[in-house]
């Protein structure tokens, strides 16, 4: 099983994990998640240890993390270490067509198929970690699957995260012409590319334009009109169940995000059902928030780290009393 760099399974986890894919062998399931995810996790560790040894300690919450279009998961190690360093059990994977996964770049026969995967995968975290709070964390098309996955199951999750997420469609690519052309494009042409992202876009950081540009697991390409298609079906879907979401919420946004519009967020707030639920918006950044200029990225690890470790105490409670 790969693994990113600075993401450690434990001997003890991935052996049960793959007790798990064996006696799923000739399941759907199996064929799901063992063959076409690229799995990856992060356990606090302790630093008490010899060099090389690993020891879990006992993780009070876990955190799936969902990633962005055309990324993966590897990505977010920043993010992961500082939640494991607050002894939260990390997972994430790369989504079908995306990283180290398999499938046709940036290609999904259906966007619930992301949705599903999530599933898959926080069920089988759950079984190894039965009754620990359960949070959900992701960025822009991955806010999309959290969203969709918070949606599935309304009270399993203690919390959200969302990081720029994808809500509404962009206006200047979204126009009615615009929408019906690619209907008509995805019958007929559905591989057709429509365009590259423009990297800049990602960050005002320098650096991070940088390593986007030369990671190889990055997608580069166009992005296709039946990945649009699957986009634009999967906005009209979260528009629909937004109203279902109870759980409380933090939403983090630029406001020139030219990615992820930041509409999209103001009507999250005004929809969903939550009396838990906090924007904090960031005037001038773009759309990766925790790969931003310096301040802005300590800004946000720092509220994240104190939002969640307060849904954690109150998670802690509730199931104490």
């Amino acid at each position: 099983m790969p693994t990113c760099s600075v993401y450690h399974i434990i001997l003890g986890h991935m052996t049960a994990m793959t007790d798990f894919f064996l006696s799923l062998r000739h399941t759907q399931a199996y064929q799901t998640i063992a063959f076409h995810i690229f799995l990856s996790t992060l356990l606090p560790t302790s630093t008490h240890w010899m060099a090389s040894s690993f020891l879990p300690l006992l993780p009070k919450g876990l955190v799936f993390v969902a990633h962005g279009a055309g990324e993966h998961c590897c990505r977010y190690d920043d993010l992961a270490q500082m939640l494991t360093g607050n002894n939260f059990f990390v997972f994430s994977h790369d989504h079908v067509g995306h990283g180290k996964s398999e499938g046709d770049r940036m290609i999904v026969s259906d966007f619930h198929v992301f949705v599903r995967d999530c599933l898959q995968h926080i069920d089988l975290m759950k079984k190894d970690h039965p009754g620990l709070p359960m949070f959900l964390l992701g960025h822009s098309m991955g806010g999309a699957i959290a969203i969709l996955t918070a949606c599935e199951r309304p009270n399993e999750f203690s919390g959200m995260v969302l990081i720029s997420p994808l809500v509404v469609a962009s206006p200047d690519v979204a126009t009615p012409i615009k929408v019906f052309a690619a209907k008509v494009l995805n019958f007929v042409l559905p591989n057709l590319s429509l365009g590259t992202l423009d990297p800049n876009m990602v960050t005002r950081n320098r650096k991070e334009v940088d390593a986007y540009i030369s990671d190889p697991l990055v997608y580069h390409g166009g992005m296709k009109v039946c990945f649009v298609i699957q986009l634009m079906n999967a906005i009209a879907k979260i528009q629909r169940s937004l109203s279902k979401l109870t759980l409380p919420i933090l939403v983090l946004h630029g406001s020139p995000d030219k990615l992820c519009d930041i509409k999209g967020s103001f009507l999250l707030m005004d929809t969903v059902s939550s009396q838990d639920k906090t924007l904090k918006v960031y005037e001038e950044a773009y759309h990766a928030l925790h790969k931003e200029l310096p301040e802005v990225t300590t800004s946000v690890f720092t509220e994240i780290q104190t939002w969640i470790l307060q849904k954690l105490s109150a998670a802690e409670e509730a199931h104490g009393s």
